[in-house]
């Protein structure tokens, strides 16, 4: 039994890969989108269906979704019985939430770069809006469940870090100028996509 839960955290490293896929997504598909403005276009335009980067970016953004997907969901897995019932249950949603994540950008990619009002467009932001509303509900109720152990209250300090960045990133793209639109909306992102890695880690380390 002590075997299949060690294979079980390495299998969760895949959420370190998939962080890995998910930036080169990023620099590769800036490469291949001359114009591109990394400090006013958000991460999503590089996958719009006009993109002209849309292929090298969508192939290397389906491996991280991929990846992140897999570890997620052993992440349940190895939690059962693990911790405390409220850490769980943030464990899960953040599941609900990387599944919302890949199966919704996948099937609503912008129509094209920024905000064109087509049905595609709204898909796109509702999904979006599930996602934020997930992550935020995830991270609180892993940061109580970390709190309520004490073994794992540096993680929950962690958690709190990172759900701070990603608001601040939430609360900004509403309010910076279209000029630093992409800063915003990246601190938001990069928050989540780097604490999928964290999740991964945190859980190739947990003592069994």
């Amino acid at each position: 039994m002590k075997r299949n839960k060690n294979r079980v955290q390495w299998l969760a490293l895949m959420g370190v890969v998939g962080t890995i896929f998910y930036f080169l997504h990023v620099i590769l598909g800036e490469i291949n989108y001359p114009g591109y403005h990394p400090l006013t276009q958000a991460v999503s335009d590089l996958t719009a269906a006009t993109a002209p980067s849309r292929e090298i970016a969508s192939a290397y953004s389906t491996v991280y979704a991929f990846f992140t997907v897999v570890a997620c969901t052993l992440l349940c897995v190895f939690y059962q019985g693990r911790v405390n019932r409220v850490f769980r249950l943030g464990i899960y949603l953040f599941t609900v939430m990387e599944w919302t994540s890949a199966v919704g950008y996948t099937l609503f990619p912008l129509s094209g770069s920024g905000y064109a009002g087509t049905f595609q467009d709204i898909m796109h932001i509702v999904v979006t809006a599930i996602v934020v509303l997930l992550s935020i509900v995830s991270m609180i109720l892993i940061t109580v469940g970390c709190f309520r152990s004490k073994a794992h209250k540096q993680f929950g300090i962690f958690t709190i870090a990172i759900l701070g960045n990603m608001v601040l990133g939430s609360i900004a793209t509403g309010v910076v100028s279209a000029g630093y639109f992409g800063v915003a909306e990246r601190l938001s992102v990069y928050s989540v996509v780097v604490y999928s890695a964290a999740l991964s880690l945190f859980t190739f380390r947990y003592p069994i």
